[in-house]
């Protein structure tokens, strides 16, 4: 197959998994990896907005459990989301792929401010576009904001890439090996088995939006061309 069943989509990029096996801070290497994938499926022609945590750097949860002030906390998180999204720019641009990082916490020097009809503009001309620094709010998840944005630009579908999973089990795999992965699920499904695949802020807005969610492996080549190409791995989360 060489056609791609959608034509744009949002890519949800944990932080972990920039940070390879490491487990912290940004891997050469794993940028390498997704900047290749990425260029595979703009190469069928597909739109592509990414969507990157920043957990690899800084966790405003973890900050907030500390002690910190949550809003201080999330927004230093919001910051590590900015470094990861100019890594991941530069990857890409070494290999020829266009990319705009946009914020929604202004810092003209770096990037462009989030505007959404500029982001559309972008990606009709076949540009990468990060979108970064979270929705620019505390209290909210990068899991939301590729729920929100993929809503604004009218994404068909969000591909969310995990480092150490490849879909969406009954249990942690890791720990429970007769855990099963499912194929689909609904969001209700997941929300009342508690599978925390997302927040249920993010959940919300897939479901009022009809987006579909599909879970999988980024550390094996060529899955996100796979996933845009229409093969079964992982697990796909659909409103009903």
């Amino acid at each position: 197959m060489t056609t791609a069943h959608y034509n744009r989509v949002v890519l949800k990029l944990s932080g972990e998994a920039l940070s390879g096996e490491e487990g912290y801070g940004i891997s050469p290497k794993v940028i390498q990896s997704i900047s290749k994938q990425v260029k595979e499926i703009v190469d069928l022609g597909v739109e592509v907005a990414v969507v990157v945590g920043g957990g690899n750097i800084w966790r405003g949860k973890v900050g907030s459990e500390m002690g910190m002030d949550r809003a201080s906390a999330d927004y230093m998180g919001m910051l590590a989301t900015i470094m990861n999204s100019l890594a991941l720019q530069d990857g890409l641009e070494t290999i020829g792929v266009q990319t705009r990082v946009q914020t929604s916490i202004e810092m003209r020097q770096v990037a462009e401010p989030y505007i959404r009809r500029k982001a559309i503009r972008h990606l009709e001309k076949k540009r990468v576009v990060i979108f970064a620094a979270g929705t620019g709010n505390p209290y909210f998840s990068t899991d939301t904001t590729a729920a929100l944005r993929a809503a604004e630009i009218e994404a068909e579908v969000i591909l969310m890439a995990k480092n150490n999973v490849d879909g969406v089990y009954t249990d942690d795999p890791k720990i429970n090996k007769e855990a099963k992965k499912y194929d689909t699920l609904t969001y209700l499904e997941m929300l009342n088995e508690g599978l925390g695949v997302m927040d249920s802020t993010a959940s919300s807005l897939c479901m009022d939006n009809d987006l579909p969610l599909i879970v999988f492996s980024i550390m094996e080549e060529g899955n996100i061309k796979r996933v845009i190409q229409g093969e079964n791995i992982g697990t796909t989360i659909r409103g009903n």
